[in-house]
C-alpha cells in the first residue's frame, strides 16, 4: 500500500494585506501543517484515532491530569488503621518486634532484619504471647536442610543459660561428641559394650515426699516399665492374669533384694515369672494356673537377659546418673541397624525409665529433653505413652521437650485414623506451642498445611526455604528465621564429614 505524502508551505500574503488577513493566513498555514503531520503519522496512530470510542483509554499515556494524579503528594485518602495481628491474616510475615531479646540467640529474622531469640521458659513465664501454653516444640525438615544443627545449637546455647540437656535416644550417635565437648557424658549401649543400665534403679527420694509414699511411687513406675517391655516384645496388650503375675513377681524380687541390701534386676523378675510354683504359692491359689499363664511374659523379659539384648540391662548400673552434668545422651547407634526397631524400642524404654529419676526431681532446674530421630518411635504405642506423659507434665517438671522428625506425615505413621497410636501422635503435636518447619518436599506440603494449619503464603514459603532457614510458628505468630552457626559449632555439628574428602 503506497504511503501518503503531505506537506505544507507558507502562503504568499500581499504586502498591502491588512492585519486581519495576515492573521487568517497564519492560522490557515498552521491548520494545513497539522493536517500534513497527521497524514504522515504511522498507521497505528490512525487506527487508534478511528477506534471505537468505548475502547479508547480514559487517560492519556502520561497519566491522569490534575491534582488527582497522585503526583506531587497531592493525593488525599481517608486514614485506615489496623493492628499487626489483623494485618497478618492477609500476610503473616509482618515485620514486628519479634519475641524479645531474652533467651537463646537463634539467628536472623529475615523480614524484620533483626536478631531472633527464643526461650520457651521465658515466653511461658512472661505471658507476652497469647496462646503460648507450653514449652514443647517440634522440629521437622528434610535431610540436609540443617535441622540437626539447629537442635544441637539450641542445646549448646541453652547450657550457657543454665539449662541442662537430656537426650534419651540417640539412634545415630551424633550427640556423643557434642556432650563430651560441653563437659557432659554419653552412655553407649549395645551388645558387647561395657555399659550397663538397670532400669529398676530407684531414683532419689525428694525431700517433700515421705518414705512410704515414695516406695509406692517407685513400685508403680517399675510395674509400668515391666508391662511396657512385655507389650513391646509380645506385640499385644497383656492379659489380666499376666498383669497379676508381673505384680507378684515384682513384690517377691523387691522383698528378696531388700533382705540382701541390693537393687532388683530384670533377670530376677524373669526367673520368678518362669517359676510357676513360686507364683502360685505367692498368690495362694491352689488351681495352679497363674504360673502357666505367665510363661509368655517370662519369655518376653528373658530376651533382655539372655537374648539379643543381653549384656545391657541384666546387671547393676555401671554408671551413676549425675543430675548436675550439663548434657547426658544415651547412644543407641549400635541397635536397630537391621531394620528391626524392637531392640531400639526396648533399649529406649529402659533408658527413659532410668532417666526419669532426674526429670521427676522438682529441684532439678530447667531442662531440655530432645528426642532425635523421633520418627523411629512413632510406630510404638508404649513409647508414645511415655512421651505423652512428659509432654503433659512438662510445666510441672520444668522441662521443654523437642521432637525432631523429617516430615509432618511421620506423625500419621503411628497408626490408622482413630487408632491409639495415631491419637497419641497427633496429641503430641497439639501440645507443642512451637512448630519449626524446615523445607518440605512438594508432596508433603498438603499434609504439613493440614496438620499445622498453614496459610497459603506460609505453605508457599515452606516449599522455597533454603538451608538453615525455617518457618517458626510460635503460638500463631509466624517468623522466617535464618539460623546462624558459629564456626566452632559448624565444625562440631558437621554430620556430613564422611561425605567430604
Amino acid at each position: 500500500m503506497p504511503r501518503t505524502r503531505a506537506s505544507a508551505s507558507h502562503l504568499f500574503v500581499p504586502h498591502k494585506a491588512s492585519r486581519t488577513q495576515r492573521r487568517a493566513a497564519r492560522a490557515g498555514f498552521a491548520d494545513a501543517h497539522r493536517q500534513a503531520r497527521r497524514a504522515e503519522a504511522p498507521p497505528r496512530h490512525r487506527a487508534q484515532e478511528t477506534a471505537d470510542p468505548e475502547l479508547r483509554p480514559v487517560y492519556p499515556p502520561a497519566g491522569r491530569p490534575g491534582p488527582a494524579s497522585a503526583r506531587g503528594g497531592k493525593l488525599r485518602l481517608p486514614a485506615h488503621r489496623m493492628t499487626t495481628a489483623t494485618a497478618s491474616g492477609a500476610y503473616p510475615f509482618v515485620a514486628e518486634g519479634g519475641l524479645g531479646a531474652e533467651g537463646v540467640f537463634i539467628g536472623r529474622d529475615v523480614h524484620a532484619e533483626a536478631a531472633f531469640c527464643f526461650d520457651p521458659f521465658s515466653l511461658y513465664g512472661s505471658g507476652r504471647i497469647e496462646g503460648f501454653t507450653n514449652p514443647n516444640a517440634v522440629l521437622a525438615g528434610i535431610i540436609g536442610m540443617g535441622k540437626s544443627a539447629l537442635a544441637k545449637s539450641i542445646a549448646t546455647r541453652s547450657i550457657a543459660h543454665g539449662y541442662r540437656i537430656y537426650i534419651p535416644c540417640d539412634p545415630k550417635g551424633e550427640w556423643t561428641s557434642v556432650a563430651q565437648a560441653l563437659g557432659g557424658y554419653s552412655i553407649a549401649l549395645g551388645p558387647g559394650l561395657p555399659g550397663r543400665l538397670n532400669p529398676l534403679d530407684a531414683p532419689a527420694r525428694p525431700a517433700s515426699v515421705s518414705e512410704d509414699d515414695w516406695a509406692s511411687e517407685v513400685r508403680k513406675r517399675r510395674l509400668l516399665l515391666l508391662a511396657g517391655l512385655a507389650r513391646t516384645v509380645l506385640k499385644r496388650d497383656l492379659l489380666p492374669m499376666e498383669h497379676t503375675a508381673l505384680d507378684l513377681a515384682l513384690d517377691l524380687v523387691i522383698a528378696e533384694a531388700a533382705a540382701r541390701g541390693t537393687v532388683p534386676l530384670l533377670g530376677e523378675i524373669a526367673h520368678v515369672l518362669g517359676s510357676p510354683q513360686r507364683l502360685d504359692q505367692a498368690l495362694g491359689n491352689s488351681s495352679g494356673h497363674l504360673g502357666t499363664a505367665a510363661q509368655d511374659v517370662a519369655h518376653a523379659l528373658r530376651r533382655l537377659v539372655h537374648g539379643d539384648l543381653s549384656g545391657m540391662f541384666d546387671a547393676p548400673s555401671t554408671v551413676a546418673f549425675d543430675p548436675t552434668a550439663p548434657m547426658l545422651s544415651i547412644d543407641l547407634s549400635r541397635l536397630g541397624g537391621a531394620g528391626d526397631d524392637t531392640a531400639l524400642v526396648l533399649a529406649m524404654t529402659c533408658a527413659s525409665a532410668w532417666m526419669e529419676s532426674a526429670l521427676a526431681d522438682p529441684a532439678g532446674g530447667r531442662r531440655w529433653v530432645i528426642y532425635d530421630e523421633a520418627w523411629r518411635v512413632m510406630r510404638h504405642v508404649g513409647l508414645l505413652e511415655r512421651m505423652q506423659s512428659q509432654w503433659k507434665l512438662s510445666r510441672g517438671l520444668g522441662i521443654a521437650n523437642l521432637m525432631v522428625i523429617h516430615r509432618l506425615s511421620d506423625l500419621l505413621s503411628a497408626g490408622d485414623a482413630g487408632s491409639r497410636g495415631r491419637v497419641l501422635a497427633e496429641g503430641l503435636l497439639a501440645d507443642c506451642s512451637t512448630r519449626i518447619i524446615y523445607r518440605q518436599e512438594p508432596d508433603q506440603l498438603d499434609a504439613a498445611a493440614s496438620l499445622l494449619g498453614l496459610t497459603g503464603v506460609e505453605t508457599q514459603a515452606v516449599s522455597a526455604l533454603t538451608k538453615g532457614r525455617g518457618l517458626w510458628k510460635v503460638a500463631g505468630r509466624s517468623f522466617i528465621t535464618q539460623h546462624i552457626l558459629h564456626p566452632a559449632e559448624r565444625e562440631l555439628f558437621d554430620t556430613d564429614a564422611r561425605m567430604s574428602a
